[in-house]
């Protein structure tokens, strides 16, 4: 299945909704980044929780970024996310090897306790930053709670990222369900009813539901309308000249020293590990090109 986000809205718009299927982003992410099975899934709920959230961005020029700080061993998890649900991530330590917990991988034990922080660069001269304390470490419950106390949007998060024995993903997806501030009692209640009676994201996709099955079996009985379908990727902008760019800035002296020891110079991109690798010869015109 292509990895793909469903936009919709149920219960006579009281209701909208984002579903997402995204194996194929995720295992891209695990295999630029050689995650362990517990980072992969940690990294994998971000990016599609990202994917998702980026979605609901109006204009293209949009950037959404998800950071969780935590005090466990995966150290913290960066995220950024544009409007076409194009995402892109990392993880501080992706070796990180956890027992499991109830038989599933331990998340919330690799995330610890800490902080969420959600910044939307919207073109405006200052970024919109909302930060909430991580309240599992789960991830969907700590978005749950974001949107409910950051966006006042009474929200539904759920994520999933299911690891084959090889340590490839299975299946990876989510769904994101908010409530309108008009939302009848009657519907809420048929919501909540449904919400405790779903399985989890990873035994829907294993089972093979697509994101618009997904979305049916959480707004049963609601009138579900999808009004779009959008397809989600990894997706990284960086480039030899952005990496150059990044270098002039660390200044002449910093560039001089490299030169001076007359190796090649490899620097990697955080959000995707492509390495660019630069001769002295070429360090030689990116110092002429720094300012101080």
């Amino acid at each position: 299945m292509e990895d793909y986000i469903v936009r919709a809205t149920a219960g006579d718009g009281q209701i909208r909704a984002f579903a997402a299927v995204t194996t194929n982003l995720v295992e891209e992410a695990r295999k630029r980044h050689d995650t362990s099975p517990v980072a992969t899934a940690a990294l994998g709920r971000l990016l599609t929780a990202g994917a998702m959230m980026g979605s609901m961005m109006k204009n293209e020029t949009d950037i959404l970024t998800l950071q969780i700080k935590g005090s466990g061993p995966l150290g913290g998890i960066t995220v950024t996310a544009d409007a076409k649900a194009r995402v892109k991530g990392y993880v501080d330590n992706p070796d990180v090897m956890l027992p499991p917990k109830n038989g599933k991988l331990d998340v919330g034990g690799a995330v610890g306790i800490g902080l969420l922080n959600v910044i939307k660069d919207m073109g405006l001269k200052e970024p919109y930053s909302g930060q909430t304390v991580l309240q599992t470490g789960e991830i969907a419950e700590d978005l749950t709670y974001y949107f409910a106390t950051s966006e006042q949007v009474p929200s539904s998060v759920g994520l999933g990222v299911l690891m084959n024995k090889e340590n490839t993903v299975r299946c990876a997806g989510g769904f994101i369900v908010q409530v309108m501030p008009f939302v009848t009692e009657e519907v809420l209640g048929r919501l909540e009813e449904n919400i405790q009676k779903i399985s989890s994201v990873t035994t829907m996709l294993d089972n093979g539901h697509t994101p618009e099955e997904m979305l049916e079996k959480v707004l049963d009985g609601l009138d579900v309308e999808i009004t779009d379908t959008l397809p989600a990727a990894f997706y990284c902008n960086c480039s030899r000249e952005r990496i150059e760019k990044t270098i002039i800035s660390i200044g002449k002296k910093e560039i001089r020293e490299m030169i001076d020891e007359g190796k090649e110079v490899e620097v990697k991109c955080h959000f995707c590990n492509t390495a660019y690798k630069f001769q002295p010869s070429e360090l030689e015109e990116i110092y002429k090109q720094a300012k101080r």
